[in-house]
C-alpha cells in the first residue's frame, strides 16, 4: 500500500510499541501530524520543546521503551536539547524526531536550518538524517536499538519535510529488540572471590538499565553476604531503602558518615553507575584512578569500565542481567559485616532527622509529610536547585521508579516529568517537589497538564532566590548578592490562571491537609510554600555559610 512519509514513520511508532508522542507542532513535519491524527500513538501537545523533550525523557526512565518527541526544526530542536543532554547524561532511552528542511534547500541556510549531525554529535549516541522515504523503516528500528542497547540514550532522526510528504510502498519493519550483555560463570565466580576477601566492602547502584526485579535480587544477595548498598546520585529507589542493606544516597550533599564509608572500602561492587563526581565529591573521596582499592564495575558499555578508575574486575553486563545472574549464587558468608551493614543502615536512618530551621514553614516538616501521606507506588519528582537536598536525604523510596530527577542537573525538569509519570500511571499520585526559580522554567506546562488531563500536584518551595548558586556566591564572595535575588509572581494566582488549584501554605502545621486538597482537587494543583532564605541548606543556614566564609576570609594570608 503507498503510504507517505509522515504515514509509514507513525506507523513505525506504533509497530514498535509506542503509545505516547510529546511535541510543539510545526509546519515541517506536518504530514506526521496528519497521520498521528488516526494513530493509536496519543501525540500531547505541549508548550515549550524543551518541556516536551523532558516528558519523552521522563517518559523512558519510567517504561524503559524510548520516549518519543517531535519538534520543528532550528529553534524547535535547539529548545529540545536540554532533553536531549539529560537523556544522555542520565542514560534514559529517547527518540527526538526533527522536522528539516526540504533537500532541494539543503546547504543554502534555508530558514532554520541546522546540521543536526554536528549539532547533537556530542549529546546524543546516534544521529541520522533519513533522506529517503524507503528508508524511514529502516532507519526507525535502528533508532530503537540504538537507544535501547548496552548504556540506553537518546537517538536523533532529521526528517526533511519534503520526505515525509514522500509516497512510497515500503514494508514495515519488525519490532525491535534490545541488545544487553550478561555475565558469564567465571566472572561471576571471581567477583564473589574479591567480595569474600573483603573487611569493609561496598555496593553503588545506579545507571541504566535497571528494573524492580534487578533491585530486589541484588538487595537480596548483598543483605545475606552483609554487604551495605549505597545508591548512586539521584537513584535512591534502585534499592528498597526499608532494605537492611541499604546504607544512604552519594549524591550533592551526602551524609559524612557514608562519605567516610566509600573512602574506607576496601572492594567496591559498582552496578551500573558510571562512579562520578557527583558520588565520589569531585573524583576527592576516592582519587582517579583509585590504586590501592579492589574495585569490581559491572557496566552495560565497555568504554566506561577503566575509563576514570581502574578495575580489578571488569564485567560488560546491564544492571538487570547482572543481577538476575546473582540469585542463584550462594552468597557469603556474613561474619562480621552483618554489623557493619546493620550500622549502615542505621546511619541512614539518623540522616532523616535534622536541626530546626529558621520559617514557619520547615522544608522537613514538608517531606515529613508527603512521606506520611504518599503510598510507596507514588511518585517524587524534581528538577534542580539547593531544594532537592531535602527531596534526595528526607524521603523514603520503596520501589523502582518513584522517583524522577535529573543526573544532568536541569532545571525545570519536575513539572513535565510529572506530567509524563501521571500520563503514564494515572492511577498513582505524582507529586513535583520544585524551587521558586526551578518552577518557573517550565511552568507553562500546567497548560499541558490541565489539556492532557494530568493532576500533578506541585509543591513549590519558594525562598525569592537561586538558591544553589547563591550558596556558593556567598563561600566566595560572602556578603557579595549578586543575580540571584528573585521577584516572583503570585503562584497562586498564576495556578489558577491555567484553570489549577492553588493554595498559599504559610505553616508547617497547615502542610497535611492543604496536601490532601491538592491530591484530591481532581486537577493540577499548586501548592505555593514560603520558606525562609535562612534555610538554604539542611546542615548551614544562609547566615552561617557567610560567616563561615568571612572567618576563612579574614584568616586567609
Amino acid at each position: 500500500m503507498s503510504r507517505t512519509g509522515g504515514r509509514i514513520l507513525v506507523d513505525q511508532l506504533a509497530l514498535h510499541g509506542a503509545d505516547l508522542a510529546f511535541g510543539v507542532p510545526g509546519e515541517s513535519y506536518i504530514d506526521v501530524l496528519d497521520a498521528l491524527r488516526d494513530s493509536p500513538v496519543r501525540y500531547v501537545t505541549c508548550r515549550h520543546e524543551g518541556g516536551a523533550a523532558t516528558m519523552a525523557e521522563a517518559y523512558g526512565k519510567l517504561t524503559g521503551a524510548p520516549g518519543i518527541c517531535f519538534v520543528t526544526r532550528g529553534p524547535g530542536a535547539t529548545h529540545a536539547s536540554v532533553g536531549v543532554h539529560t537523556a544522555y547524561q542520565d542514560g534514559t532511552p529517547l527518540l527526538l524526531f526533527v522536522g528539516q528542511v526540504p533537500r532541494e534547500d539543503a546547504e543554502r541556510e534555508a530558514f532554520q536550518e541546522i546540521d543536526y549531525r554536528r549539532m547533537f554529535g556530542p549529546l546524543a549516541k546516534w544521529v541520522a538524517q533519513v533522506d529517503q522515504v524507503e528508508r524511514i523503516p529502516e532507519l526507525t528500528a535502528r533508532a530503537f536499538r540504538v537507544a535501547t542497547s548496552g548504556r540506553p540514550g537518546p537517538v536523533v532522526l532529521a526528517l526533511p519535510e519534503d520526505v515525509l510528504a514522500d509516497v512510497a510502498e515500503v514494508p514495515d519493519a519488525s519490532p525491535y529488540a534490545p541488545a544487553q550483555a550478561a555475565p558469564g560463570t567465571d566472572e561471576l565466580t571471581a567477583a564473589r572471590e574479591l567480595l569474600a576477601s573483603a573487611e569493609r566492602p561496598l555496593a553503588i547502584v545506579g545507571g541504566q538499565p535497571w528494573s524492580a526485579d534487578a533491585g530486589e535480587a541484588l538487595a537480596a544477595w548483598c543483605g545475606a553476604s552483609g554487604i551495605p548498598v549505597a545508591a548512586a546520585w539521584r537513584c535512591q529507589d534502585y534499592v528498597d531503602n526499608e532494605a537492611s542493606c541499604y546504607a544512604g544516597h552519594l549524591g550533592v550533599g551526602a551524609d559524612p558518615a557514608l562519605r567516610d564509608r566509600l573512602r574506607d572500602a576496601d572492594v567496591l561492587l559498582v552496578v551500573g553507575a558510571r562512579l562520578g563526581d557527583i558520588e565520589t565529591g569531585g573524583f576527592a573521596t576516592i582519587v582517579p584512578p583509585g590504586v590501592g582499592r579492589t574495585l569490581i564495575h559491572v557496566h552495560s558499555d565497555p568504554d566506561e569500565i577503566g575509563r576514570v578508575y581502574e578495575p580489578a574486575l571488569g564485567i560488560v553486563s546491564s544492571g538487570p542481567r547482572f543481577a538476575e545472574a546473582l540469585r542463584p549464587v550462594e552468597p557469603l558468608d556474613p561474619g562480621v559485616r552483618s554489623a557493619t551493614m546493620d550500622a549502615a543502615h542505621a546511619a541512614w536512618r539518623a540522616t532523616l532527622e535534622t536541626r530546626v530551621l529558621p520559617g514557619a514553614v520547615e522544608t522537613t516538616g514538608v517531606m515529613s509529610t508527603l512521606r506520611a501521606r504518599l503510598g510507596p507506588d507514588a511518585i517524587l519528582t524534581s528538577g534542580a536547585g539547593n531544594f532537592t537536598v531535602w527531596a534526595h536525604r528526607f524521603y523514603v523510596f520503596r520501589r523502582y521508579r518513584t522517583q524522577l530527577a535529573p543526573l544532568s542537573g536541569a532545571m525545570g525538569y519536575g513539572l513535565p516529568a510529572a506530567i509524563a509519570a501521571k500520563l503514564v500511571h494515572p492511577d498513582r499520585d505524582v507529586v513535583c517537589l520544585a524551587g521558586d526559580g526551578d518552577f518557573l522554567m517550565t511552568a507553562q506546562e500546567l497548560a499541558t497538564a490541565q489539556q492532557a488531563g494530568a493532576p500533578v500536584v506541585v509543591v513549590v518551595l519558594d525562598n525569592g532566590m537561586y538558591g544553589t548558586i547563591r550558596m556558593h556566591q556567598e563561600r566566595r564572595f560572602p556578603g557579595r548578592v549578586s543575580g540571584t535575588d528573585l521577584d516572583n509572581p503570585d503562584f497562586v494566582a498564576l495556578a489558577r490562571a491555567f484553570g489549577a488549584y492553588g493554595e498559599r501554605v504559610e505553616r508547617t502545621e497547615d502542610v497535611p491537609a492543604a496536601l490532601d486538597r491538592a491530591l484530591g482537587a481532581g486537577t493540577a494543583a499548586v501548592l505555593h510554600v514560603p520558606v525562609d532564605p535562612e534555610a538554604l541548606t539542611p546542615r548551614q543556614t544562609l547566615a552561617e555559610i557567610r560567616a563561615e566564609a568571612c572567618a576563612s576570609s579574614d584568616g586567609a594570608p
